[in-house]
């Protein structure tokens, strides 16, 4: 029996927060277009979008990733009203203590370099002296510290998943439609030159197929498979991050969330607190399951000697997710491949989805609709940028 095709305007694959922001952003700019969201995994049980630990930052040392979570930041303040349906509001529990990033002597003149970047660009982050530092958090350990900064009131965290459910349902009430399917390959129409081929279908696992006159490769983790059926090497890598959920006895008043000197993090969440860092050896699609080894005797001591509150904890469980690392220039890559007419990009965020997906879902729809940017330019973060060899390059990256 055949199966019949699909048909949509746009077909994007994956349905994690980088789709559905394009479907949401798509369908709020024009009401008509057809986009089909295809998602393997509708329960989203290994989606990065349900997996992070949600954060959003200004202390970037790149103008265009300052400007895409300042944008994010709004977009998060206006959602209980913007992704609203039916009148119900939508609750992120939006907290905004900071991020505070420790330096030691070593690292404190490229962390007040950075600062400079982000006040110039309207980003209101306090650079901290260690005398200030003790007395600001004086559960901190400052000896072996040079400086600090922290972005009080416009950096910290929510529930992603929140996010991800809210802009979803709100991109289907617009007109999106969800299909749960899993793509296996692109089709392109027969005749196109080598440097303009366009994609004509996308190939489901059912045997059925999305005729298409946009598609856009949002697959996160899974797009590097996605691009390669069409030629492409993406170097879009599913990095294995372990988030541990402690608890400890002390509170630790004002708390942010505290980027340490040796490369962990850790802030509060509810009575607990969650802590990661960057695993030795970080390997490409490891199982997506929590690698409790990863907190170790060094772990324990490294985050004591910080907080010495930080001996008495005990760890209460843990999960993992993926990040979809660019392992080129480990920031975003966005918009339309080389050598294609119509295959789109956005993928590639390495560990900044979350926060980062409002501004390049806006970007991605503006190019669609309009033939490039008209909020903020993006263009630095073109996936062009691969075959030219040219390197986005940001300091700050975690984990």
């Amino acid at each position: 029996m055949e199966t019949e095709d699909l048909r949509a305007d746009v077909a994007i694959v994956g349905a994690g927060i980088a789709g559905a922001s394009i479907a949401w952003w798509l369908t709020r700019m024009d009401p008509k277009l057809s986009v089909v969201l295809l998602e393997r995994d509708t329960g989203f049980g290994s989606a990065s979008s349900q997996l992070s630990a949600s954060s959003i930052r200004q202390q970037f040392s790149t103008p265009v990733n300052i400007q895409m979570s300042r944008f994010g930041l709004q977009f998060l303040r206006d959602v209980p009203s913007l992704l609203a349906v039916e009148g119900e509001e939508v609750e992120l529990g939006l907290t905004l203590p900071g991020y505070l990033f420790l330096a030691s002597p070593a690292q404190a003149e490229a962390l007040r370099a950075q600062n400079e970047i982000q006040r110039a660009h309207d980003a209101r982050i306090e650079l901290l002296e260690p005398d200030a530092l003790a007395a600001r958090f004086t559960w901190l350990n400052t000896a072996d510290l040079a400086l600090g900064t922290l972005g009080a009131g416009v950096e910290g965290w929510f529930d992603g998943p929140a996010l991800h459910s809210a802009m979803l349902r709100s991109a289907r009430a617009q007109g999106a439609r969800l299909v749960r399917a899993e793509v296996t390959a692109l089709e392109f129409e027969p005749g196109a030159s080598s440097d303009s081929r366009r994609v004509a279908a996308l190939r489901l696992a059912d045997g059925r197929r999305v005729v298409c006159g946009q598609a856009v490769n949002a697959a996160g983790a899974w797009s590097r498979r996605l691009a390669a059926t069409a030629g492409i090497e993406l170097p879009v890598h599913a990095r294995r991050r372990t988030v541990f959920v402690l608890s400890c006895p002390t509170s630790l008043p004002g708390c942010p969330l505290v980027i340490d000197p040796a490369g962990f993090w850790f802030r509060p969440e509810g009575r607990h607190f969650i802590f990661g860092t960057t695993p030795d050896p970080d390997a490409d699609d490891l199982p997506l399951e929590p690698n409790l080894a990863e907190f170790d005797e060094e772990a324990w001591a490294a985050l004591a000697h910080r907080v010495p509150a930080f001996e008495s904890l005990r760890v209460e469980r843990a999960w993992a997710g993926y990040y979809e690392m660019n392992l080129f220039d480990h920031n975003a890559l966005l918009g339309l491949h080389p050598g294609f007419a119509n295959l789109w990009c956005a993928t590639g965020f390495s560990g900044h989805g979350m926060q980062q997906a409002p501004a390049a879902g806006r970007g991605i729809a503006e190019l669609l609709l309009y033939g490039g940017f008209r909020t903020l330019d993006l263009s630095q973060l073109s996936v062009g940028r691969l075959a030219e060899g040219r390197r986005v390059l940001e300091s700050n990256v975690i984990g």
